[in-house]
């Protein structure tokens, strides 16, 4: 019987850990957020009970965060507006009472996004739109522009619909009249919110 001493195999990405261990953390990541996830929705339906509205509870993961939306029919959509208000302020404001109730049961801080009926999805396309028209403009006048003030979410939406468009923006003043500046290209200057 021949004996072949192996090799150890290098199965590290230079930080030390193995890939083993990425999957297994990547795992308790994927899991953490579908926990977080589970206790919105929990908290979300109770919420819909007592408003006596009708509406589904979609969890999702997207961009390493729990994803939540509370859906509709035709019939029932125009009900749950009343989640979203003016300008989607109720909508903020629920959603920051969702992540307190989730950071209540979990200890951690969450980065949970809530949609209602459609709201930020609709937003998103059309800031999307919007970002393509700047971008657009900043390439033919080779000029700066800066965009109307605008909530932390629909920032990073612009930012990162300029970033895909390959040029570069930053965000200024204080909330809440903080907004997207949109460099011209060879601006050498890093994106930031």
């Amino acid at each position: 019987m021949d004996v072949v001493a192996s090799t150890p195999v290098d199965d590290t990405d230079g930080s030390g850990e193995t890939r083993t261990e990425q999957a297994r953390r990547k795992g308790t990541a994927r899991s953490r957020l579908e926990e977080e996830g589970d206790i919105a929705a929990d908290y979300l339906e109770e919420l819909l009970d007592i408003a006596d509205l009708d509406g589904d509870i979609d969890i999702d993961i997207e961009n390493g965060r729990a994803s939540v939306a509370i859906v509709a029919d035709e019939k029932s959509t125009p009900a749950l507006s009343r989640l979203v208000g003016p300008g989607g302020e109720v909508l903020e404001a629920l959603q920051e009472l969702t992540r307190l109730a989730v950071q209540a049961q979990t200890g951690d801080r969450t980065r949970l996004m809530l949609d209602v009926a459609g709201h930020r999805s609709t937003k998103r396309s059309s800031l999307v739109r919007l970002a393509d028209e700047v971008v657009a403009r900043v390439r033919e006048r080779g000029t700066a522009e800066r965009l109307q003030p605008m909530p932390a979410f629909e920032r990073k939406v612009v930012h990162d619909a300029i970033a895909a468009a390959g040029l570069v923006s930053e965000s200024e003043g204080e909330e809440p009249n903080r907004r997207v500046v949109v460099l011209p290209p060879g601006a050498d200057q890093e994106g930031s919110d």
